[in-house]
């Protein structure tokens, strides 16, 4: 159980849910081929570390060339340890330098809800063929 801070600085206790919100900014006329690699290689092995996906975007209007996801997490300390678990597999690391030419620019946020909001957590399937 996570406890929160309210505004009224009363406390919340219940479930403690983290969503890290990265974006990737890729250079001019190469989301294809990054879609390309992330669908035929890179998801696949995501999944097996990373298994809660929130959402899997691209920018329509605004910043373009913009690939955003989302990913949910119990704590920090789980996100690390998954992510630390994922960045040993060979297979990833093989991805990785595919894609890194690609990416102009990368952000990465971590989003905690406010006191007053209890995240809805769906299953989302993502599609690995």
């Amino acid at each position: 159980m996570g406890v929160l801070l309210s505004a009224n600085g009363l406390s919340n206790t219940r479930t403690a849910m983290i969503i890290e919100h990265r974006t990737y900014t890729l250079h001019p006329g190469k989301t294809q081929t990054y879609f390309s690699h992330y669908i035929n290689e890179g998801l696949a092995i995501q999944l097996e570390y990373l298994p809660n996906p929130i959402g899997y975007y691209l920018t329509e209007l605004g910043a373009l060339n913009q690939i955003i996801h989302m990913w949910g997490y119990k704590s920090l300390d789980e996100r690390a340890q998954r992510r630390a678990r994922l960045k040993q597999d060979e297979r990833w690391v093989g991805y990785v330098t595919k894609i890194l030419p690609l990416i102009q620019h990368q952000e990465s946020k971590i989003l905690l809800p406010a006191a007053f909001h209890t995240p809805v957590v769906a299953q989302y399937k993502f599609s690995c063929g």
